[in-house]
């Protein structure tokens, strides 16, 4: 009989979210299908908005069930580590593009006891990361430009994810595959088959008409219903 991957970690992204009912939100997801919570951090310079802060990250921490999974879309992020981590992340996840050191970055991440992470702007290519890639937790794929939610998502994408599979397979990297914007029904499954291993999503969870548990329930159980085979040496998957 054939061993399949489980199906990939479901992450809401709170970009989406009622903000002025933020805890509201998080005990409502505490039972549901999320494995873990995304975070964005913006400052305005990195992208064209600013979002999350520490403080908010701290009011959300204490009623969190779930992993946050916190993603710095910000210049310099090597200054704040600590303190996100102290505020309650559990994986922080910087940028290619804003880290001149980035295995500095990465190592200083790890030794805060994070995941660490590395996210990719979609024009940037998958190769950039051949001589890190053994040394992450995590590779965010970027399927929309950042700084915004709510856009389109980037058919190129599942090409991308793919290629970023092969890279990870060809390193003997154990990195998970996050993809991050305009994740819903029409591509959560391409995208998993593809080679995925996280996926967020914000619109699509908490703009549903049926509310947010309800569309992760729904997402879960379509991701169920795949048949992925596992990969020769075992699945790879950190939570």
């Amino acid at each position: 009989m054939t061993s399949l991957r489980r199906a990939p970690l479901l992450a809401p992204s709170f970009l989406a979210a009622d903000l002025a009912n933020l805890q509201a939100e998080t005990e409502r997801l505490a039972a549901s299908a999320a494995d873990w919570l995304h975070f964005d951090v913006m400052d305005g310079r990195f992208v064209p908005n600013i979002s999350f802060g520490l403080p908010v990250l701290q009011a959300v921490a204490r009623y969190a069930k779930q992993p946050l999974d916190v993603h710095l879309m910000i210049e310099e992020p090597q200054h704040y580590l600590a303190q996100f981590r102290d505020a309650g992340a559990a994986g922080l996840t910087v940028h290619y593009e804003a880290c001149t050191h980035l295995h500095r970055v990465v190592q200083q991440i790890k030794q805060l006891g994070c995941r660490a992470g590395v996210a990719l702007n979609p024009h940037t290519p998958v190769a950039l990361l051949e001589d890190i890639a053994a040394d992450l937790d995590v590779v965010l794929v970027m399927s929309v430009n950042p700084g915004f939610g709510g856009q389109a998502f980037i058919p190129n994408t599942l090409k991308k994810v793919a290629m970023l599979k092969e890279l990870l397979v060809d390193c003997g990297s154990s990195a998970l595959i996050e993809v991050d914007g305009g994740v819903n029904l029409a591509n959560a499954g391409p995208l998993v088959e593809a080679g995925a291993d996280v996926l967020v999503a914000g619109n699509f969870v908490f703009s549903a008409h049926e509310g947010p548990v309800a569309a992760l329930a729904g997402l879960r159980e379509q991701l169920n219903a795949l048949e992925l085979p596992v990969e020769a040496d075992g699945a790879r998957r950190k939570q």
